[in-house]
């Protein structure tokens, strides 16, 4: 067992719940208004639970905190709560607007900060500023209700934070050993004037004694005036640290007196602290026992002054908790450093290197421990009342039993995972830990995941829902740097999720290609409101919609497949048959993408030179949805380099790619280059041939249409004076919206209608990096569109990039790019506000301002790995 040593040293352990991974900051950031939590009978998700019922609330399926720790199993909880001694109710939980009080959309509406994480979290940080003025909850729920057309109203547009009355609350944890955690919360005063804070570090167990009646009531009890025992079958006892502070105990059970107007279960229940607290009340055990714990601090600060209240949970009885405290930080604290001097390269610029740090950091921040089980859910578990439910939400997903800790979007506005989301968080994981990389992207694929008839779950609000397959890209990606890194292929890895993903790739060509065609109709495909209606639910008398974004993905799952089976031929030679498979299937999904039915119409239009979607009427009238939309980008990721020394290798799958060339030449004749090596010996695998390629790029790099200055935007700006119509039941409009959302569709919380979406870009720079990888220096565009200046596909792949690290870099004004209209420049003017890094779910297509979730680090610490990969100028 390793004890100390560096961070990488406690990488290499692959078994990752047992050892320095135990424990993380794997608590949400909000269970309430969350479908597990949800027992309405009509599926009111978010009014089931609210923030004003949480406190009182019992959770049934997961916990949440304030920058907070916890087991991999979420037995026992660490979080701190804060009181400025004028709110109505203790900070124990972030606060945000649900989707129904939102004007775009759920929104948390505080300021927090994912400083920094190693990856097996031996030491994190984590900022919160909290007000020394009340919490204006009321002001903003009534402020925000605004129409579509107005911006959200923000906690900075409020008087909360009025001449820097505020405190900076730093939490932070080191860990000294595997079962040894110690944690410190600094408060500092960044008003002008001497104020007081309420602190109140809790300790709590998840209630799972009420639904499994295998599990007792765990106990928690004061064993000494600065220690406390906590004790269960689950996870035996630990000890609870404290400095100086009252011990403060109750349970965690719900308090029905106040939600449901019944008699308690038990005494002082989930909200005593609470009101103990705010309102003297006796709700707190004079017997200092119960499942809920905190030790209550009263700190007065003079201006600009700091205080550290520091805790210690461990499994042994210390004699001394704090003599090693200091030192373990400090060691901790220098091997993070450590890591990421050795993560980072030397020669990227200081402020970009804090760019990637932060985005890590962020990463490791937004891991969750996430437990449904939907049959549970659903029916109620041994010896549990049936609950009351008309609205059967995930009724097919019976076998679906999620008891993981998984990376997720965003732990207070996306506290589930997200099937496409989750493949993009892998591939910047993998730079830092590739062992969790490849276990995620496994897990998703697992028979208690994985669908019996083959899908990928989507999200818990409708795991049926069909998110883009890219998670064999994220397989291929995550092995190849997996082997890079460490020198050596994982085999094992490669071949279980290529098992997995065959069963995936025969459900989409079974349930999304209903006729055969190999054209396929995914419907939203994650991207909401991309397209012109619903594609969920179209207008009546269409009968169907052949998508270009669905058929450009599964050609790109047919390569990633075609890839993978080439790979693992290398030592099984029975893969070279399914390598030829997939070589064929991607080789019909090329021609079916110009040959649509009787009339031969193409998805590419030969008068704009791009993609659109088709719908094909009730009538048999077929029409083109002339959108200029990442929809029509999206074939050119379709796209792989294969060295011809592969195909002299595995004689087999060359003599079947030959005889399928050679009985069908006008398929081979639809792609780029497939009989002709470069001078370096590969081969390109491409829809895009290249007068597709040249005409896709005048309007991608065209800054009237999808170039910004800031990336790549969703929708072409030509639609803001251009809207698309389409009148089918109905006016149906489509135009340039560079901001947020002012449709309601998928509940109106983000926009494809033209803002600057991270992943994407990604994947259009990574593209382009294939591309150059064959054609070199004698294919050069225009960048941008009309200026004359000529780059080669490299050159404009890391402009792209440039223009996307933008974002993320001081402007004129000294603020972040992605906060330039932040009130009362806050993020220019205020020191203790520079240098902290947000990563929002998605841009605005113009100015680049930060919309959506402010904690999407997710897919948006990509940008960690486009500044990784700048190659040369």
């Amino acid at each position: 067992m390793i004890q100390k040593g560096h961070e990488a040293e406690r990488l290499s352990v692959r078994d990752n719940y047992r050892n320095w991974k135990k424990w993380g900051p794997y608590l949400a950031e909000r269970q309430w208004g969350t479908v597990r939590e949800d027992y309405s009978e009509y599926g009111e998700s978010w009014e089931f639970i609210d923030h004003e019922k949480a406190r009182s609330n019992a959770y049934r399926w997961g916990e949440e905190g304030i920058g907070g720790f916890c087991d991999s199993r979420e037995i026992l909880c660490l979080a701190p709560a804060f009181w400025n001694g004028k709110d109505p109710i203790l900070k124990e939980r972030l606060f945000g607007l649900t989707n129904n009080q939102g004007n775009h959309g759920e929104d948390v509406k505080e300021l927090y900060f994912h400083q920094v994480s190693t990856p097996t979290h031996s030491y994190c940080k984590y900022l919160y500023k909290y007000p020394q003025n009340e919490f204006p909850y009321s002001d903003l729920v009534n402020s925000n209700r605004r129409s579509r057309y107005e911006s959200e109203y923000e906690l900075l547009d409020t008087e909360a934070f009025k001449d820097n009355a505020y405190f900076d609350c730093f939490i932070e944890y080191a860990k000294a050993d595997i079962d040894d955690i110690l944690m410190k919360i600094t408060i500092v005063n960044r008003g002008a004037k001497e104020a007081s804070i309420h602190v109140l570090p809790h300790l709590w167990f998840r209630n799972f004694w009420k639904h499994n009646k295998k599990h007792t009531r765990p106990s928690m009890k004061a064993i000494s005036n600065d220690c406390v025992q906590a004790r269960s079958t689950r996870n035996g006892r630990y000890y609870l640290y404290h400095e100086n502070g009252k011990q403060l105990f109750c349970e965690n059970e719900t308090n029905n007196k106040r939600i449901y107007n019944i008699p308690n279960d038990v005494d002082y229940v989930k909200d005593g602290i609470n009101d103990h607290v705010i309102h003297n009340k006796p709700t707190i055990n004079p017997e200092l026992n119960g499942t809920k714990f905190a030790v209550w601090h009263k700190l007065t600060l003079k201006a600009g002054e700091e205080k550290t209240v520091k805790m210690r949970l461990s499994k042994s009885k210390l004699k001394d908790a704090w003599t090693d405290f200091d030192t373990v930080f400090n060691e901790r604290i220098t091997e993070c450093e450590a890591f990421y001097n050795e993560t980072i390269k030397k020669q990227i610029p200081e402020n970009q290197q804090h760019i990637v740090k932060s985005a890590f950091s962020g990463l490791l921040w937004t891991k969750q421990f996430y437990y449904y089980d939907v049959f549970k859910w659903l029916f109620g578990g041994p010896g549990e009342a049936k609950p009351n439910r008309t609205n059967m939400r995930n009724y097919s997903w019976q076998h679906l039993t999620n008891r993981h800790v998984i990376s997720m979007p965003d732990k207070w506005e996306y506290p589930w995972y997200a099937a496409w989301d989750l493949a993009f968080h892998m591939a910047s994981f993998v730079e830092i830990d590739p062992n969790f990389a490849k276990n995620q992207l496994l897990l998703v694929l697992k028979e208690n995941y994985m669908h019996p008839n083959g899908q990928i779950p989507a999200y818990e609000w409708n795991f049926s829902d069909v998110n883009p397959p890219v998670h064999s890209w994220a397989v291929w990606h995550v092995y190849e740097k997996d082997k890079q890194l460490k020198g050596k292929p994982d085999t094992v890895f490669l071949e279980k999720a290529f098992q997995k993903l065959l069963i995936n790739f025969t459900w989409w060509v079974n349930q999304k290609d209903k006729n055969g065609t190999d054209l396929f109709e995914g419907g939203f495909l994650g991207l909401d409101n991309i397209g012109v209606f619903d594609r969920n639910h179209m207008p009546p008398g269409i009968a169907r919609m052949q998508q270009a974004d669905a058929t450009s993905w599964m050609a790109m799952f047919s390569l990633n497949m075609l890839r993978m089976a080439l790979e693992l031929a290398k030592a099984d030679n029975m893969y070279e048959e399914v390598a030829a498979k997939f070589f064929r299937h991607f080789l019909n999904i090329a021609w079916a993408m110009h040959h649509i039915g009787k009339k031969d119409i193409s998805l590419w239009d030969d008068e704009d030179n791009f993609y659109y979607d088709v719908v094909e009427m009730a009538n048999g009238a077929t029409n083109l949805l002339r959108v200029r939309s990442l929809v029509g980008v999206i074939p050119m990721f379709a796209v792989e380099i294969m060295h011809k020394d592969l195909f002299e290798e595995l004689k087999d799958f060359r003599l079947r790619a030959n005889e399928i060339i050679r009985t069908r030449p006008d398929l081979a004749s639809l792609i780029t280059n497939l009989d002709e090596a470069n001078k370096d010996g590969n081969y390109l695998f491409s829809i895009m041939r290249g007068f597709r390629l040249e005409h896709l790029l005048k309007r991608l790099l065209d800054e009237d249409e999808f170039l910004s200055d800031y990336g790549i935007r969703s929708l072409s700006k030509y639609h803001e004076k251009h809207p698309f119509v389409f009148e089918h039941h109905g006016h149906h409009q489509i135009q340039y919206e560079p901001g947020e959302s002012r449709s309601s569709m998928f509940g109106g919380n983000s926009n494809w209608r033209g803002p600057i979406w991270m992943p994407i870009n990604y994947m259009i720079i990574q593209s382009l990096r294939k591309y150059y990888t064959f054609y070199g220096d004698s294919y050069v565009y225009e960048f941008p569109t009309g200026s004359g200046n000529k780059l080669n596909l490299k050159q404009i792949a890391n402009a792209l990039t440039k223009r996307l690290i933008k974002l993320f870099e001081a402007n004129s004004d000294g603020k972040f790019q992605y906060h330039a209209d932040a009130p009362d420049n806050q993020y220019a003017v205020n020191e203790h506000f520079k240098n902290l890094h947000l990563f929002y779910e998605f841009f605005d297509g113009d100015t680049g301002e930060g919309l959506g979730a402010s904690h999407q680090t997710g897919w948006t610490a990509l940008i960690a790995n486009l500044i990784l990969e700048m190659d040369g100028d």
